[in-house]
């Protein structure tokens, strides 16, 4: 049964996000005003491996879930009582890492007699957009300047990119969307990831490539745009496969030569150089869809959401190229955070009913 949205006072939500790497909560009111914000990163961790080791992601969570949860709630200066509802992550993701973070709600939601939302990590992704206030800039980290001036309007195109996901979606109002066109293969994060560890940069490989773009020629080499048969679809694995025969190429070898042997053979030139030359037809093939889409569609907002859109060059593009004027989150609301998880519990808590704690069960492989 639906709510009523002209009835109900103001709420106080809080997020909880344990999808992959980082364990955050976070306290947002009505949707819109930060009140705490609160992340723990396992970059570090990860980092010597090139990429996320689930087991230990998971073994990451439990040390610092309850910790992370009670800071959120001290910065937001709240106890349990004024807390009107927990919006936990339950999919897609690590199924250990989804696990630890929705069991962790649903005990809270049960010990505090709390109504309990479950969210789709992707979705929610866009709704760090709708935060357009905070309440203490100490306690949260950002500034009012820095986050958007308004709340986007709908309809809403919304590119949400990041390490798994690389997805087109056609808001019509709260809950109710469209996917126009997601990957087919590998999210234009990933590819980042595996074309920095190929050149021999650091994870994660977008600011590693970010980076090193900078001292790079974006025109010094050209890589492929793929075609796909529906326009809005996604894909960069031929990218990320053009990109390894070029550096194999350039060092004169073949297709058989190890790619973990590449980035000692080349030049800090033709490092910055692949860098600028990757991330250019990475970036255009987001831009060239989203601007499709905003001709097509003639949203009245777009938004670009997930970790890839603190890429300073792709929102220069569409910056550049959208006939429509276009706002962004800060960078630390793109990445995985539990601000954008509070932030849509909250429109959903105003649509739908809450769900039974013993009955929630995570959804790694959930899709839009």
């Amino acid at each position: 049964m639906n709510k009523d949205f002209d009835t109900i006072d103001s709420m106080n939500i809080l997020g909880v996000e344990t999808s992959c790497d980082e364990t955050a909560a976070a306290v947002v009111t009505d949707g819109t005003t930060l009140l705490s914000h609160v992340v723990v990163s396992q970059i570090d961790i990860h980092r010597e491996f090139g990429g996320v080791v689930p087991e230990i992601a998971s073994r990451s969570h439990i040390e610092v879930i309850l910790p992370v949860i009670s800071k959120a709630l001290d910065d937001a200066r709240l106890d349990w009582e004024e807390i009107d509802g927990i919006a936990v992550t339950f999919g897609p993701g690590l199924s250990g890492s989804l696990l630890i973070g929705s069991l962790t709600a649903r005990t809270l939601a049960l010990l505090k007699h709390k109504p309990l939302y479950p969210i789709h990590h992707v979705e929610a992704h866009t709704y760090a957009n709708f935060i357009i206030r905070v309440k203490d800039e100490a306690a949260t980290g950002l500034r009012v300047d820095d986050l958007p001036s308004r709340e986007p309007s709908f309809p809403l195109l919304s590119l949400t990119v990041s390490g798994g996901h690389s997805q087109l979606v056609l808001f019509q109002a709260h809950g109710d969307y469209r996917l126009l066109g997601q990957t087919q293969d590998d999210a234009v994060g990933e590819a980042f990831d595996k074309v920095a560890k190929v050149l021999g940069l650091e994870y994660p490989g977008g600011p590693a490539i970010a980076q090193a773009a900078k001292a790079g020629d974006p025109k010094a080499y050209k890589f492929p745009i793929s075609k796909l048969d529906n326009p809005y679809d996604f894909s960069f694995s031929g990218l990320k496969t053009a990109v390894l025969r070029h550096l194999q190429n350039l060092i004169g070898e073949d297709f058989n030569y190890p790619s973990h042997q590449i980035a000692m053979r080349l030049s800090p030139q033709q490092i910055n150089d692949t860098a600028a030359s990757f991330q250019l037809v990475a970036v255009q093939t987001l831009v060239d869809k989203t601007v499709m889409a905003q001709r097509e569609y003639t949203p009245r907002t777009v938004v670009i959401a997930g970790g890839v859109a603190a890429n300073q060059e792709l929102r220069h593009q569409l910056r550049e190229k959208l006939p429509v004027e276009i706002e962004y989150a800060p960078s630390s609301l793109c990445t995985d955070n539990a601000a954008m998880i509070a932030a849509l519990g909250y429109y959903k808590s105003r649509q739908t009913e809450s769900v039974d704690p013993y009955n929630l069960e995570i959804a790694p492989s959930l899709s839009m």
